[in-house]
């Protein structure tokens, strides 16, 4: 029995992203694997499925093929398809922003709980740890920045050293091979 209920939900979600497929191609939406996945809403992994991933392949290639047919003959996108571009931005972004919406209230009812929970004594004792940490913090990044200065100069001074023996050794072997 739950076998078969998954068999069919399976199916409705397959057949709700060769739908989605459909509607994004025939908008002219760029069609991509995570598009089609969001457009349907549906999990990234079932549009890389057998059965579903040649359908999204296929399409991929003709919007690839018509690009470049279209970049050879000069034509531009049809004012519908920008309609139907614009219609599903505007769609997107209206959900983009309800979710966002949820998220804002789900992150305020949580540090309403905390802060009811914690009692002010606490949370001033934690404000001053973090302000301790921050403190021991910028005070190592002082020191290792002062370190790195350093080893900077180090470093040059050993390479004009390096160049300068390189130089020398350069002008004893012409010396040497002169005297022979």
């Amino acid at each position: 029995m739950l076998r078969e209920v998954r068999r069919k939900d399976s199916q409705v979600k397959r057949g709700k992203v060769l739908a989605t497929l459909e509607e994004l191609k025939a908008c002219g939406e760029p069609i991509t694997f995570r598009a089609v996945a969001v457009a349907a809403r549906v999990s990234i992994s079932l549009v890389y499925s057998p059965g579903v991933r040649e359908h999204i392949e296929t399409a991929i290639a003709g919007q690839a093929k018509a690009a470049r047919r279209a970049t050879a003959t000069g034509t531009s996108a049809s004012a519908a398809s920008l309609a139907c571009d614009l219609e599903l931005a505007r769609a997107q972004i209206k959900q983009l922003r309800a979710e966002r919406d949820k998220l804002k209230a789900a992150v305020q009812r949580g540090l309403g709980t905390a802060l009811a929970s914690a009692g002010s004594r606490e949370l001033t004792e934690r404000i001053n740890e973090l302000l301790a940490q921050v403190e021991r913090l910028s005070t190592e990044r002082d020191a290792a920045l002062a370190e790195n200065a350093r080893l900077k100069a180090t470093l040059t001074e050993t390479e004009d050293n390096l160049t300068a023996a390189r130089t020398a050794l350069k002008d004893l072997m012409k010396e040497v091979n002169r005297d022979r």
